[in-house]
């Protein structure tokens, strides 16, 4: 019998669905956004909604819960701006979930408030997989809105519509889509010599190594900003690149597009300004890399990895744990 096109000798049979902010699964409607379905979502029975501020999500907490969501009614001591609110989407139950800018600041909140941004969501696993999805998404969008206040054409107002999924230039007409930023984030692997190639920015934390990632230019397929931007980092070239996985970033709006590369050469001449080391690594190391990604502080020569969830670590260990053919 021969194999499928599908078939995959890997891991996981999709590896995306084990990274950080991919666990959303509201239905999000897209083609019956009509321009009232946001007024229709706030007003539906058990609609919640996710408040923002500064560009953070605001949770309700006390010692033992910590709580995203908003009843419609809990919104009034925060002051929401209805009109930029967004609709996500809706549950299986059809309640509606709903995201909005809030006019408070982490000095105004009352106590039983706090701030967070998607990072902190994410590291100190606030909230759930199904919320931290949604959260991506809401984040994402509240972002976008915000930062398109005017048209890029006339300079006249824009006002949102579809739910908060389009913009449209008051003036001349002009329309507005959100924006997705694509990020290549690739694994170069020496398959001679069994190495993975690994690098560290100046602004990681003391000891930590990931994967070489930079952004997708205009015009480029995935496996040419891959090469590009190994070549660019590191000076080793590669061959083939497989894709393995994405992962939405809500910081504000990427998505990281997870890849192996085929390393082709093996001296390395690191971009100082972007790296501050750049290394091959045994399997060995890699594997006690990632036993070293708790959040804890490391000790003086201990290197640790991104922490779990996040699609370098995914794509560190699923070199370790591939299947051989």
């Amino acid at each position: 019998m021969t194999g499928a096109m599908f078939d995959l000798a890997g891991p996981h049979p999709e590896p995306s669905t084990l990274v950080a902010f991919a666990g959303n699964t509201l239905d999000r409607q897209s083609e019956n956004r009509a321009d009232d379905c946001l007024e229709q979502a706030l007003a539906a029975e058990g609609a919640h909604l996710f408040a923002f501020a500064e560009g953070k999500l605001v949770v309700k907490h006390d010692e033992q819960v910590i709580d995203p969501l908003f009843a419609p009614y809990e919104l009034a001591g925060l002051d929401p701006v209805l009109e930029d609110a967004v609709l996500l989407g809706f549950l299986p139950s059809g309640e509606p979930r709903l995201a909005v800018p809030v006019r408070q600041s982490e000095e105004t909140l009352a106590s039983d408030y706090k701030l967070a941004d998607g990072r902190t969501l994410f590291r100190q696993a606030m909230i759930g997989d199904a919320l931290l999805g949604q959260f991506a998404q809401a984040s994402s969008l509240i972002s976008w809105n915000a930062t398109n206040r005017f048209c890029g054409k006339c300079g006249g107002p824009m006002e949102a519509k579809g739910g908060g999924y389009r913009r449209v230039c008051t003036a001349c007409g002009h329309l507005a889509f959100p924006r997705t930023d694509p990020v290549v984030i690739m694994l170069t692997i020496d398959v001679e010599r069994d190495l993975c190639l690994l690098g560290r920015s100046p602004h990681f934390p003391p000891g930590m190594y990931s994967c070489l990632a930079g952004f997708l230019e205009p015009g480029e397929t995935i496996e040419a900003a891959v090469r590009r931007e190994t070549l660019e980092e590191s000076g080793i070239k590669t061959g083939r690149v497989r894709y393995h996985a994405s992962q939405p970033w809500p910081m504000p709006h990427s998505l990281m597009i997870g890849c192996y590369a085929e390393a082709k050469s093996r001296d390395i001449h690191r971009d100082e300004l972007e790296l501050e080391d750049c290394r091959w690594f045994t399997r060995a190391e890699t594997r006690a890399m990632l036993a070293h990604n708790t959040g804890q502080p490391l000790e003086d020569g201990e290197r640790g990895s991104p922490p779990k969830g996040a699609i370098a670590h995914l794509l560190m260990r699923d070199w370790l744990d591939w299947l051989k053919p």
